[in-house]
């Protein structure tokens, strides 16, 4: 079960059994497992993605990012990975499909942000 004692003890109170709170605990893992499933799925087969993501070298609104790859993986609710450009990646810390052709990734170090993205401009 991925809730911390806290959370366990708040849902107890909120009268949820154990049994409960471990089918609640184990839809939240599969329900991240799907997420990461359909990001990846988003960025397959994509060579371009546009972004809102802001960049010092960049006049554009919505930068253009040549794709290489997207490798996600999950541990009970953390969605965690990497997203490889033309040159550059980042550490993907968490993300989630907004749309049929948005999705948003959270970012870690060197970016450190909320950050959308999709395959045509004009979505974003």
């Amino acid at each position: 079960m991925h809730f911390d004692q806290r959370t366990q003890q708040a849902l107890r109170e909120f009268g949820l059994s154990t049994a409960e709170i471990e089918e609640v605990s184990e839809a939240v893992v599969e329900a991240t497992a799907e997420d990461a499933n359909a990001i990846e799925a988003f960025f397959e087969g994509v060579d371009t993605v546009y972004s809102d993501m802001e960049m010092a070298h960049s006049a554009s609104d919505f930068p253009e990012h040549g794709l290489e790859y997207v490798d996600l993986y999950t541990h009970a609710d953390d969605l965690r990975g990497y997203i490889k450009f033309d040159g550059w990646g980042a550490y993907v810390e968490g993300g989630r499909v907004l749309s049929d052709s948005v999705v948003e990734l959270t970012l870690g170090p060197t970016v450190d942000d909320r950050v959308r993205f999709a395959a045509d401009r004009d979505d974003l």
